[in-house]
């Protein structure tokens, strides 16, 4: 049996993937959770094969959390399950350590296939995304810059974003000023808004 791990913030969609998955003879979900911090707490706990996760879920992400399953429970493998197809999304989640990237309107048939080639050892990726992912290149952004886009996607001022991050108000307008040119945008909102398009947030 292939024991698999859920996470995805949405209670319906996850009880649709489980019931799915449950319908096939070789799997068995052992955990469903709702955050990427349950997600990283089951993996550790219950050492799953394969662990299925959102993206956007609240509190620690599904990129966040597969870094951290990949380093606290290495034996788990993870699979991005997601309904955000970015570009950005897919590069960094394959850096913090997925072995497969699926998109959620995936036919039911390609992801149990999927889930059995990860538990084998291997990468399965959505191959428009991996195409998309290789013509549209690395994020611009440094880690900085990106802290300071998604500090500025709430609305504050200078001032509220640099106390956030603990900088001085002259350095948050030079990583603003720098994402801003960098994503080719107007303005921060844009900015913001550009680079979270393309899954470099």
């Amino acid at each position: 049996m292939i024991r698999i791990l859920l996470a995805d913030d949405q209670h319906l969609v996850r009880g649709a993937l489980a019931a799915l998955l449950g319908m096939q003879d070789d799997f068995d979900v052992v955990a469903s959770v709702a955050d990427g911090a349950a997600a990283v707490d089951a993996a550790v706990s219950l050492q799953p094969d394969v662990a299925l996760l959102d993206i956007e879920m609240p509190g620690l992400d599904g990129i966040s959390a597969t870094a951290a399953i990949r380093a606290q429970a290495p034996a788990v493998r993870v699979m991005i399950l997601t309904t955000f197809g970015r570009p950005g999304y897919l590069r960094r989640a394959m850096d913090a350590g997925a072995a497969g990237f699926m998109v959620k309107d995936a036919p039911p048939d390609r992801l149990a296939d999927a889930v059995r080639q990860i538990h084998a050892g291997r990468t399965v990726v959505d191959p428009a995304l991996a195409v998309a992912s290789l013509s549209s290149g690395p994020s611009p952004l440094t880690d900085r810059e990106s802290d300071v886009l998604r500090a500025a996607e709430h609305g504050g001022t200078v001032s509220d974003i640099a106390r956030e991050l603990i900088l001085s108000e002259g350095t948050v307008r030079n990583y603003l000023s720098a994402a801003i040119g960098k994503t080719g945008a107007r303005t921060r909102a844009e900015a913001a808004r550009l680079a979270r398009e393309n899954g470099w947030l």
